[in-house]
């Protein structure tokens, strides 16, 4: 195996491998990634068992066909540490060692047969619909932070994907809830698919969002029962599907919250923060204390201290309620508007946050307690 490639190009490849690999993994031939060149195409495979990506990488420069299996970490430690854009010559020397050169470095990496590298044969392309990158990635998005680390509930530690359909409107809608806090997100289909509801574990999410963010154009879905498989241009990245039913989320959505809290998201956002600030780990509550057109926010640390600031904002009632602050900063953080919006009923339900630009999302969030 002889072939020389960009080291930019390579590093790209790799640092995707990165977020793949699990780090303290208990077979050594899973901290390695493959690599296969054949056909002028090189073939970077990494796999942690649950989730597979592969990556191609086109118009290589090669001299000599072949396979193997090299450090994850260590290549990709050595590729960005050379000098951007720089051609690196790599091959696999007679004593299984795969030897990297670029400008006068010199590298020999140790290597495992390729024949041990686990990687399955992943066909099952029914059920194929085809959707923007960019949308994807939207929803996702919208919805990461509010996943469960709960490993009790395996069933709430993704996001719920599934289709739906809203006045003979088809959708792809997302959904995610630690029982706390719950995150909506909806992007319109041309047309109805056919799409089983599936549940998209964390690592996976944040692996397509990496791979999403630097890719512009239509990615192709695929799933069976227990697997689900994005195909981008260069990229494939297929994965394991948590085995649980995610709960009726509808019924959470509060229904009744006539209350409504109209202000300036940037104000809001900042204020939250600022008096957050008395609060260590952001856990202790923010209290909201509303009257007409006036949001007192306070925060009070035993340890610390306490701290208070006055937004004028659009409101018409009295309340008092209390929330974790950094749920309210995570979802404030997702409004793409210039206003947030909140919808109360009283001091013990739940508050209902909208993006007055951004219909197709709505996030909820449970008040604290005291």
């Amino acid at each position: 195996m002889k072939f020389n490639v960009n080291q930019q190009d390579l590093q790209q490849a790799l640092n995707y491998c990165q977020g793949v690999i699990e780090k303290r993994s208990t077979l050594p031939i899973l901290s390695n990634i493959l690599m296969e060149v054949q056909k002028s195409n090189l073939t970077i495979t990494a796999t942690d068992l649950d989730l597979i990506f592969i990556h191609k990488l086109n118009n290589i420069e090669i001299l000599e066909e072949g396979k193997t299996t090299t450090t994850s970490s260590g290549l990709y430690d050595i590729v960005r540490k050379f000098s951007a854009g720089k051609k690196i010559n790599l091959s696999l020397n007679d004593a299984n060692k795969l030897h990297l050169e670029s400008d006068k470095s010199n590298f020999n990496l140790n290597c495992i047969s390729a024949s041990e590298f686990p990687i399955t044969d992943e066909n099952f392309d029914s059920n194929e619909f085809s959707i923007n990158s960019k949308h994807l990635l939207k929803l996702l998005n919208k919805c990461k932070f509010s996943v469960s680390n709960d490993e009790t509930r395996h069933y709430l530690s993704g996001i719920y994907l599934h289709q739906t359909e809203v006045d003979e409107k088809n959708y792809l809608t997302a959904v995610a809830t630690d029982s706390h806090r719950m995150s909506i997100s909806k992007v319109r289909l041309e047309k109805k698919i056919n799409f089983n509801p599936v549940i998209l574990p964390k690592k996976t999410i944040f692996q397509l969002c990496s791979l999403l963010d630097n890719y512009d154009g239509n990615l192709r879905i695929c799933s069976d029962k227990s697997k689900i498989k994005f195909i981008l241009d260069n990229s494939i990245l297929i994965s394991k599907l948590i085995d649980g039913k995610f709960p009726n989320y509808i019924q959470v959505i509060p229904k009744n919250n006539q209350k409504k809290l109209d202000v300036e998201l940037k104000l809001f956002l900042d204020s939250v923060d600022r008096v957050a600030s008395v609060s260590l780990d952001k856990k202790d509550g923010v209290k909201f204390n509303l009257s007409k057109d006036t949001l007192n926010l306070s925060v009070n640390n035993t340890n610390i201290g306490d701290g208070k600031e006055t937004l004028v904002v659009k409101f018409d009632h009295d309340l008092e309620i209390s929330f974790n602050s950094r749920y309210l900063i995570d979802v404030a953080s997702q409004i793409d508007g210039n206003n947030i919006e909140l919808f109360f009923n009283d001091t013990g339900s739940p508050v209902l946050i909208k993006d007055p630009s951004d219909f197709d999302s709505i996030y909820v969030v449970m008040p604290m307690k005291g």
